[in-house]
């Protein structure tokens, strides 16, 4: 598990206007809360936040608070819609040896079986881990499924320390028939075709 180091300022404005000069200065507000504690106002790097962020459930050690230094999960990332930077991050005050829940993304290994597909249905499953210790991700090994195969989420190999808090029965994934997958795709665009040729044919005929 990565362990980022980080440093807060505090934040005494709050509204739109300030939030857009806290990020107009290279920052991105943010909110620490969790344990009973009243809620910590402030920002942080954007370009520090934005690389850490980049590893799914990574875990911050903010520096320069009031009582020193904290532990934090994001636990909700605000993104500007169109241009993808950082809004607000909500952080989640964690201790070392607790546990919390987070959602680890499901990722596919391995090769499918000739003549099949993987359709995923899920990509991220919720566990229960350790805050200081929480995996990446949970792989996923398709090689040797046959066609029609099934994946639920009682079925994963969960890293060590990791324990399953979703539903047993979710649909993780399914080994497909590629070529029957592949066929409604198909008479769709041969219809797509067909009723072009129809409509170019209705012009002619019109023009004439």
């Amino acid at each position: 598990m990565s362990e980022v180091r980080i440093a807060a300022e505090p934040r005494t404005e709050f509204g739109k206007g300030a939030a857009r000069r806290t990020r107009r200065a290279g920052k991105v507000p943010a909110v620490l809360y969790g344990h009973g504690t009243d809620p910590e106002h402030i920002s942080l790097p954007g370009h520090d936040l934005m690389l850490a962020l980049k590893t799914p459930n990574v875990l911050l050690t903010i520096e320069g608070l009031g009582n020193g230094t904290a532990l934090a999960l994001p636990k909700d990332v605000q993104r500007d819609p169109i241009k993808g930077f950082l809004e607000h991050v909500d952080l989640l005050l964690v201790k070392r040896g607790e546990k919390v829940v987070v959602d680890l993304p499901v990722n596919v290994v391995g090769d499918v079986v000739p003549g099949g597909q993987v359709a995923q249905q899920v990509v991220e499953i919720s566990v229960e881990a350790e805050a200081t210790h929480i995996p990446e991700s949970v792989d996923v090994d398709v090689s040797g499924l046959e066609i029609d195969s099934q994946v639920l989420a009682k079925d994963l190999r969960l890293p060590s320390g990791t324990t399953l808090v979703a539903d047993d029965e979710t649909l993780i994934l399914q080994i497909q028939d590629a070529s029957a997958a592949t066929a409604p795709e198909a008479a769709a665009e041969a219809a797509e075709a067909a009723g072009g040729e129809a409509a170019a044919a209705e012009g002619e005929a019109a023009a004439e």
